[in-house]
């Protein structure tokens, strides 16, 4: 018992200091638990095999494609319409809409579900997302307490009354209970994160090298002179591979893209595809984006039998919005031509940038002059920009010339910046199934197992570039941290330490009345939770405040209700709950963040339940 308890004092002194890393702390305390036997290899690693944590990983996976596709981003814009310009009303809506799902979903859930749009929203409305993220992690904690679904401790001493002969709770009885808990918790949260979170999650866009991609578009001019071109069937270069066109050299036009729709029966699986490689073949149906002077548009489209499209609409969407670029699977980045650059006094032509690399040159930058026609016969100079166009990962392959020049930005970055916005419906899709599996009782399936499904077809329908992509949403620490730290609440209940001061405090504090030992089992509950899990602390305290109440001859309800509000409102330490711990990586947080936003807040929560609890049912 002396060595669990020491062992989790010591790292409670290293996650305070923030001078090591959180998950290096918690697999070093881990290893102090293994090497004094204190659990067993097996005991010591179900933290990482934990139905929990695979869940987290899953969460990280949806989370990351929710954003990756845009959906966030459409879902937050109709949020942030509600809430204008002001940043309390957008607090206020995030404490309620997240308290409201979590009610009915488990707060894992909740969180995965609301983080991506959350962020989102606060990028839109350009406040600090580290001022959201804790409130909506403990927003879902608060909304758990609303419905007798919301969260385990609340399943647990239903089924303790029960046993004991006080009948059966209804699906609302916890409501009033869970109103109090985000009542108070908006209003306490308003100052805390104001003085604390103001400037947490937030970037430095001066720090960011190269410029966006919408910057370069204008910049060049590439949206100007921008046509969209129809392939029908009665155009004569169907078949035909772009470089076989030779439309630069006989038109002096490029094909920025081009931009094919999938059949009906393939829609999940892609539904639009973009290509630039000179050996693409040409299909009915391909729409062309090329820019030039429009008399040699003109021209092309006449001698091709080629329809020139509305430029005020797209293929996918008529009549809703300017003919633009979009890079999903082709992008646009700038590179800076070496003085050691075998390619100096070259002509484009000659650099033969389409064999070697893949990319074409859009133009170029020399000084403040800006060249976009007849590019194929310019000779390039020392400190020449190119703008170059092509697959992502073509344009990635140039930073390995170095010799040559230097690519500006980070082109895999940008890539991933990109969202997938034609995947959005796919990924409401998945996100409602998921959501579905894990609240109607009828289906029969875990919710882990929903979640592991939703990360797969988020994979497999495109909603995710890659699986690579997937694994890059995973923030492996927060995994490590919450995995490590687990099998620490089975060391204090193997131990004895977590039964002997439950049953010592409630025992001394029953002589001084009902308030009091309420007082002491809620407190002596809000600590435990702080390093065992909720469903654990109420598994131990429901037992022992039953018998303590029924000790003093007053009613055990007040006192199981205090159990499952202790248990799931912990707020003070990332690893207590899986959506502290979720929300640790986006926000920037640290340890310490959570003591100074989250304790004062478990203490006043405690302070208004002891007073609360009596009232709402009496001794």
């Amino acid at each position: 018992m002396l060595i669990t308890l020491l062992t989790l004092a010591v790292a409670a002194i290293f996650f305070m200091s923030g001078k090591v890393r959180s998950d290096l702390v918690a697999v070093c305390s881990l290893l102090v638990l293994l090497i004094c036997h204190v659990l067993t290899p097996e005991e010591g690693l179900s933290g990482f095999s934990n139905s929990v944590v695979i869940m987290m990983v899953g969460l990280f996976v949806v989370g990351g494609a929710i954003f990756q596709t845009g959906l966030a981003k459409m879902i937050s814009s109709r949020i942030l319409k509600l809430a204008g310009q002001s940043e309390l009303r957008l607090f206020l809506l995030v404490m309620l809409v997240t308290s409201a799902i979590g009610a009915f979903v488990s707060n894992t859930g909740t969180v995965a579900l609301m983080l991506p749009i959350v962020v989102s929203m606060a990028m839109s409305a350009g406040i600090s997302s580290g001022r959201l993220l804790m409130p909506l992690a403990f927003a879902s904690s608060m909304g758990g307490m609303m419905t007798l679904i919301g969260t385990p401790p609340n399943l647990i001493i239903a089924d303790t009354l029960e046993k004991a002969g006080y009948g059966s709770l209804s699906f609302f009885s916890f409501l009033p209970v869970g109103l109090v808990c985000v009542a108070v918790g908006t209003l306490v949260l308003l100052p805390l994160t104001k003085w604390f979170l103001s400037k947490k999650g937030q970037t430095d866009k001066d720090t960011r090298r190269g410029k966006s991609l919408n910057q370069l578009v204008k910049e060049y001019g590439l949206s100007s002179n921008l046509f969209r071109l129809n392939v029908d069937n009665k155009a004569t270069i169907i078949g035909q591979t772009v470089a076989e066109l030779g439309i630069r050299h006989k038109y002096g036009l490029n094909i920025l893209e081009i931009r094919r729709k999938t059949t009906s029966q393939h829609r999940f699986l892609h539904t639009v595809k973009q290509f630039s490689a000179p050996d693409t073949l040409l299909e009915e149906g391909d729409v062309l984006y090329v820019s030039g002077d429009p008399g040699q548009v003109a021209q092309f489209c006449q001698a091709c039998g080629l329809t020139l499209m509305d430029g005020h609409a797209t293929e996918e969407n008529a009549g809703q919005g300017a003919t633009s670029l979009d890079f999903y699977d082709i992008g646009i980045a700038e590179i800076v031509l070496m003085g050691s650059s075998r390619i100096i006094n070259r002509t484009v032509k000659e650099a033969n940038f389409r064999d070697k690399f893949n990319v074409n040159v859009l133009g170029i930058r020399r000084k403040k002059e800006y060249l976009l026609r007849d590019l194929g016969n310019v000779k390039m100079h020392q400190g020449d920009v190119l703008l170059v166009q092509g697959d992502w990962k073509d344009i990635a392959r140039l930073s390995g010339e170095e010799d040559n020049w230097v690519v500006l930005g980070q082109p895999l970055e940008e890539a991933a910046k990109v969202t997938l916005d034609y995947k959005a419906p796919v990924a409401a899709a998945i996100m409602l199934l998921m959501v579905a599996m894990m609240v109607f009782d009828f289906i029969p399936v875990a919710p882990v197992t929903a979640v592991m499904i939703a990360a797969v077809l988020m994979v497999i329908t495109g909603c995710l570039r890659s699986v690579e992509a997937a694994y890059k949403t995973i923030n492996w620490e927060t995994i490590v941290l919450f995995a490590a730290m687990m099998p620490m609440s089975l060391a204090l209940e193997k131990t004895g330490a977590s039964e002997y001061l439950s049953t010592a405090l409630a025992q001394r504090l029953g002589e001084y009345g009902p308030v009091v030992l309420l007082a002491g089992i809620y407190f002596t509950g809000s600590i435990m939770t702080m390093f065992i899990s909720n469903t654990v602390t109420a598994l131990l305290m429901a037992p022992i405040a039953l018998q303590s109440a029924l000790q003093i001859g007053v009613s055990p309800i007040p006192y199981l209700f205090a159990v499952t509000v202790a248990a799931s409102m912990c707020f003070a330490s990332p690893f207590s709950t899986p959506p502290n711990a979720l929300v640790m990586p986006a926000g920037q947080y640290t340890f310490m963040d959570y003591v100074k936003v989250g304790l004062p807040l478990q203490v006043i929560m405690g302070i208004v339940m002891v007073i609360v609890l009596p009232l709402l049912f009496p001794f």
